[in-house]
C-alpha cells in the first residue's frame, strides 16, 4: 500500500474518542509499503468480521489485492454491517470489486479513477465524495481530508477542528501542482504512464 493512504486516516481516526484501530490483513504480520515503511497487521480478517467503520489503503498492491476473493468477500460482508465504509486512492478499485460502488459516485487517485465506471460507478475528479455510507477520497493525502470530514460526522464539528489543531494540518504546499488540473499547465511535471503493482500487501 502506500503508507499515507492508512496512515493518514489512522492519525485522525485513531484520535477520536473510544476509537480502537485495527490494521487487518488476509494474513497478519508485518507488511512493507511501496516506500519501505513497515506496518503492523494485527488481526486476520476473521478477527474482526463486523468493523463499524473500514478505511481501504491503496497504491501499487490494489492490482494483486483485486484477485485475492477472501479479501474482496470480507470486504462485501463488513461492509453489510459497517455504518461507514471508506477508500483512499486506488483503495475504490477493492470497494468496486466488492459490490460497493455500483451506481454511486466515487474518486480516486487519477491515474485509475476512470476504471471505477467498469463495475457501474460514476467517477468524478472530486477530492473527497461522499455516498450514503460510503466514502471515497482522491490520491494519498486526501485520505486527511476524509478523514477529517468522517470525524466531524462521528464527534461533531468542534472535534474535528481540534483534531486538525493537533496534527497541525493546515496545508500550504510550494508548489501549485498537487492536481491534475493544475500539473497540466506545468512542463516539469511529467505524468506517469503506467501503474507498476510492484509491491502486494494483502497475503
Amino acid at each position: 500500500m502506500t503508507a499515507l493512504d492508512a496512515v493518514g486516516p489512522y492519525e485522525v481516526l485513531a484520535r477520536l474518542p473510544g476509537a480502537d484501530v485495527k490494521f487487518v490483513a488476509s494474513t497478519p504480520g508485518p507488511k512493507t509499503t511501496d516506500v519501505g515503511l513497515v506496518l503492523v497487521a494485527d488481526s486476520g480478517l476473521e478477527d474482526v468480521p463486523r468493523p463499524d467503520i473500514i478505511v481501504v489503503p491503496g497504491g501499487p498492491g490494489t492490482m494483486p489485492a483485486l484477485a485475492e476473493a477472501a479479501a474482496v468477500e470480507w470486504l462485501r460482508q463488513a461492509h453489510a454491517s459497517s455504518k461507514w465504509t471508506t477508500s483512499v486512492c486506488t483503495g475504490s478499485l477493492l470497494l468496486r470489486a466488492a459490490g460497493i460502488l455500483q451506481g454511486k459516485r466515487a474518486t480516486s487517485h487519477w491515474i485509475l479513477r476512470d476504471m471505477l465506471r467498469e463495475f457501474g460507478a460514476k467517477p468524478v475528479a472530486e477530492r473527497v465524495v461522499i455516498e450514503g455510507d460510503v466514502i471515497t477520497a482522491a490520491g494519498v493525502s486526501a485520505g486527511i481530508d476524509m478523514a477529517l470530514m468522517l470525524a466531524a460526522i462521528e464527534a461533531g464539528d468542534a472535534e474535528a477542528r481540534t483534531l486538525q489543531l493537533v496534527i497541525e494540518y493546515d496545508p500550504d504546499p510550494p508548489f501549485d501542482s498537487g492536481s491534475l488540473g493544475k500539473a497540466d499547465a506545468a512542463p516539469s511535471v511529467a505524468r506517469p504512464s503506467t501503474w507498476s503493482p510492484a509491491v502486494a500487501t494483502w497475503r
